[in-house]
Parts: C-alpha cells; structure tokens; sequence
C-alpha cells in the first residue's frame, strides 16, 4: 500500500495546499487543495472519496475533481461520509447555486458521483485494504481513518483535539506504523484552539501518551507562517518519540 500526501497544510499560500491523502492510486482521504497537485489521467482513477468532516479546507477540491473526470466518468465517484457531512455537501455546495448537483447528472439513474453515509466503527474493506473510521473531537462532526493492509497500517487523525475515542481504537490495534496527526495553533493559541477544536503542541503531546504504538509520527495542519514555532515546540513537549513535519509530496511505502 502507498500512502501520497498531496496537501497537508492547514492553509494556503506559496507550495502549501490543504488536507488530502492519496491511498495507493483510487482513494482519497478528504479533497482540499492538495487534490491539485494530481494530473488529470491520475484524477480519473480515484473511486473513492473519504471524507474527515465538512469544513471547507477538507473538501473544496472535490466540486472541481468531479467536474474535470467527468466526460471520463464512467461508474460513479463514490464519496464517503458521516451523515452531518454528507448533508452539509448536498445542502451547501451540489445545491445547484454554488455548483452542479452531480449526484444527478448526467441523469438521477446514472449519477456520475454518488454518497455513501458511514457511521464511527464502520470498516470499509477494499481489494486488500480496511478504511476504519474513528470519531475524533473537533467543532463540527469529525472522525479520523485508520487504514491497513497485510503489510502495514497508518492512521490520519483529521481535525481534532484533545480525545480518547481515536486514540483507545488505536490501541485495540495490534500494529500501526505510521502516524499524521494535527497541531494546528501555537500553545500562545490555547484558547483558540480549544474553541476551534484542534490541537496546540502541548495538547497533542499529552495524548500522545495516550497511544501504546510507537509509530512514526508527522504532524500535520499547521496554520500558514506558524510552521517553525509549532514544530519547535512539539519538539520541546514530545520527547519520548521522534516527530517529523508532514509536507506535500512525501510518499510512505506500508
């Protein structure tokens, strides 16, 4: 299984592109800028689109894959979803005003994409991989992925804070090898992140404890321009694991 991060920033600006995942060449885990860096052949070979929550920096790419595939298209996109999430898409997005409803085109019969509502704990199973989505705590309905194959497993926190459901799923794990999870704010940011549910330095260090697993650790979701302190103070909070920031077009082999 090959794991390509095409975006994993917590904004944009320069080479930075927002949160998308690659999973060998047909699954995306979210859709946000990253989905950019993919040409148009490689487009057209996803079939499955898994979604960690609906904020718009996790999905905004997704209207303009579907829309570039589609003469191409000839068995739907498939996007996977909470129900909140889904529903947020179809309400505000494919509504017809900000874009085509392609749940309906070329016709209702023969869609060209189609949603498939999961719940926490679902299990999605694919040639030899298992997508397994875990709820996580951020300010809207959000999970995270665990994914695995008979030769390796990693798991992407999405958008959260402090928690112990992503974690304990983890450790029910008999391996994991390879971990991103956010830090978006600076510990001067504290409040903020906890409003906002994400993760400062020292927040994400204390669960870190949490987890049994001595994975390799990337840290995504750092706001734009706080890359440096964020990453330092990780360092200075995390010291029992080493911890690496995630970037754009690393590609781990599982």
């Amino acid at each position: 299984m090959k794991l390509r991060v095409l975006g994993c920033s917590g904004g944009v600006g320069n080479h930075l592109k927002t949160t998308s995942l690659l999973i060998d060449d047909d699954i995306l885990i979210d859709a946000g800028s990253g989905v950019g860096e993919l040409s148009l052949d490689e487009m057209r070979k996803i079939r499955h689109v898994f979604l960690t929550h609906s904020h718009l920096d996790h999905f905004s790419f997704l209207p303009l894959l579907v829309d570039s595939i589609f003469p191409s298209i000839r068995e739907p996109l498939v996007v996977h979803g909470q129900p909140q999430t889904l529903e947020a898409l179809k309400t505000h997005v494919f509504n017809w005003t900000i874009w085509p409803d392609f749940a309906k085109l070329p016709t209702e019969e023969a869609p060209v994409m189609q949603y498939q509502t999961l719940a926490p704990g679902h299990v999605f199973a694919s040639e030899d991989r298992k997508l397994e989505m875990i709820a996580v705590n951020h300010i809207v309905p959000g999970v995270g992925y665990r994914v695995e194959c008979s030769t390796g497993a990693f798991a992407f926190s999405g958008d959260t804070t402090t928690n112990d459901n992503f974690w304990e799923v983890l450790n029910a794990h008999e391996r994991l090898d390879l971990l991103l999870v956010e830090a978006a704010f600076a510990n001067a940011d504290l409040d903020l992140s906890k409003r906002s549910g994400h993760y400062t330095a020292e927040l994400l260090a204390a669960d870190l404890k949490k987890l049994k697993h001595q994975p390799e650790v990337y840290i995504t979701h750092n706001k734009p321009g706080h890359e440096s302190i964020i990453m330092d103070e990780c360092r200075q909070a995390i010291t029992d694991r080493k911890i690496t920031a995630a970037d754009t077009g690393l590609i781990f082999t599982l």
